[in-house]
């Protein structure tokens, strides 16, 4: 009797589930069916009686990105002719020349070709100036459409005539290939002890180029520490970071988990292999431009009390996104999760779900939390990874702000290198007195910027007026101005150290590349600095929560 009852009550329950839930769905599908249908009329509508053509494929992106944008900046569609986009930013490949191109005065220019691959091996340098492209006439092309006219199906030919400064035009004959940008550009052995590896982005091999560069240091170059650089690494594949981690943890450790609207995405990633570097003691650099998987990775790390973070604190993004394939091979990128690192926090700082047109704020301070890592010390959320111990960078002066919008010193180095001047080793080279001649150089060009006092006193000036305190103010004004008003050759000297290494950097990459400006940068590195100090004595206490940040 009692098990008849219950069957006749599940029976009555379920219709009225399933009506509650029907009833449900079929608002939120009268809804989309009902906009839908407006949408199309709209367009419709448009296209058919709008004064002017349409074009009616660039209509309808204009209303999708629209759309997406109101949302958060990572849900993105890609249209079919921007799939290749998406697969670069998967796999760090592409097919092309291989090299990185600029507006410089106006004029398209090579800014970086890659070692090694077909641009560089074809003959062509930074400061080279395209001039046409397969015969076609490239004057008053945009940037984004000579990159469009360079890349290419691998094994496919382009010719470029390009204007060498000293040299004159040139041609040269380029065979397209698959452009794989490395994961790690650059690894090496800092000292006897200590391993460095640099990771530029989360890609389908990264965990794998990680792995063989941290045995190789172990195994073959007697490595007993490393410092892994996330600096500027904006993130990429989920899985990658997780499996980045599992280098240094044990197989089993909870490193992420997600949580999002459907049931799918409320997910749980732990280790699933044996470390390759589980005592290993591990310092990682991050700064405002290391984000998303680098956040995995660095956060996870701090909060297992497992490597020690130098730098300043990241960007904070804590959000997981999918990629959904569309029809006409199209695609959709969406946000459809949260992450959160062992400790249970979530590092996201914009709160998009509540924003206003334009304006996104950041979770109020009111509601950020405290956590604790494994070893019990505090963490907050809501913020980005703050960094153990804090190193910040010298603010970029004014001037040296200048020289680069007006590209001063690529130019510079482009004189540089047509001089013939070979320079030595990357970590030795230094300008030494051509820091004059730089500095000659750059007086005889022709740019401006301003300064922060500057625009403080155009503010107040401005105010005086509204005011009506200006009258009778004009010379005290135009005294003070004329006082505090740029002074290229004395600021060419008060900040010379940060533009002499800006200078040296970019000679060193026409000689060296890429390899080699990372080279000559590590030696002049405030990060590794800081880092070598915590190896010597800090570590231990650091991770244990009994060191300071001094």
């Amino acid at each position: 009797m009692l098990k008849k009852l219950r069957k006749k009550t599940w029976l009555l329950i379920l219709p009225l589930a399933f009506g509650a839930f029907s009833f449900v769905a079929t608002e939120d599908y009268f809804e989309i069916s009902k906009n839908l249908e407006i949408f199309t009329s709209l367009y419709k509508e448009l296209n058919v009686y709008y004064v002017d053509e349409t074009q009616p494929g660039t209509l309808m992106k204009t209303g999708i990105d629209a759309m997406l944008k109101s949302l958060d900046p990572y849900t993105v569609y890609y249209p079919e002719s921007k799939i290749e986009d998406y697969q670069f930013m998967t796999t760090g490949q592409y097919g092309g020349i291989g090299a990185l191109i600029n507006k410089v005065d106006g004029m398209i220019t090579v800014a970086e070709p890659y070692e090694g691959f077909a641009a560089q091996t074809a003959g062509l340098i930074a400061g080279d100036i395209i001039k046409s492209i397969d015969g076609e006439n490239i004057e008053g092309k945009e940037v984004s459409d000579i990159s469009s006219l360079l890349k290419g199906q691998a094994g496919t030919k382009v010719m470029l005539v390009v204007d060498r400064p000293g040299k004159g035009e040139m041609s040269f004959e380029v065979l397209r290939q698959d452009v794989q940008i490395p994961d790690v550009p650059y690894y090496g052995m800092l000292d006897d002890e200590t391993g460095y590896v640099s990771l530029r982005s989360f890609t389908k091999t990264s965990g794998a180029s990680v792995r063989k560069c941290i045995l190789e240091l172990k195994d073959q170059q007697g490595m007993q520490q490393l410092v892994f650089d996330l600096r500027g690494n904006g993130g990429g594949l989920l899985r990658e970071a997780i499996n980045i981690v599992n280098f240094f943890v044990p197989k089993g450790t909870e490193i992420v988990s997600t949580k999002g609207k459907l049931q799918e995405w409320n997910k749980t990633h732990s280790a699933l292999n044996e470390p390759i570097a589980p005592d290993l003691p591990l310092v990682v650099l991050v700064d405002g431009g290391s984000a998303s998987a680098s956040e995995i990775v660095s956060g996870a790390l701090q909060d297992l009390d497992r490597a020690v973070i130098i730098g300043s604190t990241t960007f904070g993004k804590g959000l997981v996104q999918q990629t959904k394939d569309i029809n006409y091979n199209t695609k959709l990128k969406l946000t459809v999760a949260k992450y959160y690192i062992p400790s249970g926090r979530c590092i996201q700082k914009l709160d998009y779900s509540s924003r206003e047109g334009e304006k996104v704020d950041q979770v109020a301070d009111s509601l950020i939390q405290p956590f604790k890592t494994a070893g019990g010390r505090l963490v907050y959320d809501g913020r980005g990874i703050a960094p153990d111990l804090d190193v910040s960078n010298e603010d970029m002066s004014n001037i040296l702000g200048g020289l680069l919008r007006n590209e001063i010193i690529f130019k510079y180095a482009t004189e540089f290198v047509q001089k013939g001047q070979g320079i030595e080793e990357p970590e030795q080279f230094d300008l030494g007195d051509n820091y004059q001649d730089f500095v000659d150089y750059a007086l005889a060009q022709d740019f401006s910027y301003d300064t922060r006092t500057e625009k403080i006193l155009a503010d107040l000036k401005e105010m005086a007026e509204a005011e009506k305190y200006y009258d009778g103010a004009e010379n005290a004004f135009a005294a003070l101005e004329k006082q505090i008003a740029p002074k290229k050759e004395e600021d060419l000297q008060r900040f010379r150290e940060q533009i002499e290494f800006t200078v040296e950097e970019e000679i060193v990459s026409r000689y060296y590349y890429q390899k080699g400006a990372i080279r000559y940068g590590l030696t002049h590195d405030p990060y590794l600095n800081r880092a070598f100090e915590v190896f010597g004595d800090q570590y231990t206490s650091i991770l244990s929560g009994t060191g300071a940040d001094n």
